[in-house]
């Protein structure tokens, strides 16, 4: 369980970044990007920033390349807004969360369609005796 100084701590490079990206990184190459959580180790030294891009995989290469040339800045921002002692080293990691939805929604229509066909199955059925049950003598 992360400390309560390390989850302050990764809120507020969260704010950093997003505040950075939607002002101050002017690379073309950056897509509609959205920071979905932060991660930081408990002596504070590394943060891991998960990221989603809307749009096709080229979207998404070109949003990584400009996200991780554009680290020593984020970096710097982040080290003078939470000042301290050491700047945590930054690492962007591509957020999964749309793909597992995506999987999600295709288990639970495929969970769908076998209850409907199950439905339809037990409609006209009986049961095969009249009293399922043993009855003891």
């Amino acid at each position: 369980m992360a400390s309560n100084r390390a989850l302050k701590v990764a809120d507020r490079i969260k704010e950093v970044v997003a505040g950075a990206l939607e002002s101050r990184v002017k690379d073309p190459r950056l897509g509609f990007v959205t920071l979905t959580d932060v991660r930081v180790t408990g002596d504070l030294q590394q943060a891991s920033i998960f990221y989603t891009v809307l749009g096709d995989e080229e979207a998404q290469a070109s949003t990584a390349a400009a996200l991780n040339s554009a680290k020593g800045l984020l970096r710097s921002e982040v080290g003078a807004a939470l000042g301290l002692r050491i700047t945590p080293s930054i690492t962007f990691i591509a957020d999964g969360l749309a793909e597992s939805a995506a999987e999600m929604n295709d288990l639970l229509s495929q969970m769908k369609a076998a209850d409907a066909e199950l439905a339809k199955l037990r409609e006209g059925a009986t049961p095969v005796e009249a009293d399922p049950y043993k009855k003891l003598d």
